[in-house]
Parts: structure tokens; C-alpha cells; sequence
């Protein structure tokens, strides 16, 4: 996988086996990544470097939003599902949910990956 950094390092732009250019970057502790869309490496460059100046500028202006992790969300579920379906669904079925998150989606998800119901996601 081919790979540059720019700025010092603070940007990372590589290339998947597909043919556009990615990037990458850190800010305020959380890895935020895109395509960029280009093809060229040049024109790849410049998308990033727009994307971390424009993300670091929402950061210090306060906004950026905070993604829950897959954790939070499934906690969410877990305790609302349990009411909703109250008196529709067994416990025994509740409970089925609970450890098909815990044994299988939990793990998968782990890394506290964002979940973002919006596809505008930036570097």
C-alpha cells in the first residue's frame, strides 16, 4: 500500500487496491478518515490538506460532533428494546439479543469505532 504523509505527519494520504487516494488524520485525539476522490496523487494531497484545515478549524470553533461509539448504541438498544417490547416478546428473546451483541457484534466493534447516521464524513 503506498503511502505519504503530509504536514510534518499530522496528514496521511495512501492508496487502497482501488484506485482512488484516501487520507487520514488525528485531531483532538480521534482518527478521522475519507477518499478522497482523486486519482492523482497531487490532487489527492490537496483534498487532504483542505479536509484537515477545515476539520481542525470546526475542532477549535467547537464544531465538530462527537460520535457515539458501537458500544454506547447498543447499551441504548438493550435498555430500550427491553421496554418496547414489553408484554410482546419473551425475556428469553430480549435476552437472545443481548448476547448476540455481546459475543459477536461487541468484539467485532471493539476499537470504539464512530457510527455516524450521515455519509459527510471527512479526513
Amino acid at each position: 500500500m503506498a503511502r505519504h504523509e503530509l504536514l510534518g505527519g499530522l496528514i496521511q494520504v495512501y492508496r487502497r487496491n482501488g484506485r482512488y487516494w484516501h487520507c487520514s488524520a488525528s485531531i483532538d485525539g480521534r482518527q478521522h478518515r475519507s477518499t478522497t476522490g482523486e486519482e492523482d496523487l497531487s490532487l489527492a494531497k490537496q483534498f487532504a490538506e483542505d479536509s484537515f484545515i477545515g476539520l481542525r478549524g470546526k475542532a477549535r470553533a467547537g464544531l465538530l460532533v462527537n460520535e457515539k461509539t458501537f458500544r454506547q448504541a447498543a447499551d441504548q438498544f438493550l435498555k430500550e428494546y427491553e421496554v418496547i417490547t414489553e408484554g410482546q416478546r419473551s425475556e428469553r428473546w430480549v435476552q437472545g439479543y443481548e448476547i448476540r451483541l455481546r459475543l459477536h457484534l461487541l468484539p467485532f466493534f471493539r476499537q470504539g469505532a464512530g457510527i455516524s447516521p450521515t455519509p459527510d464524513r471527512n479526513v
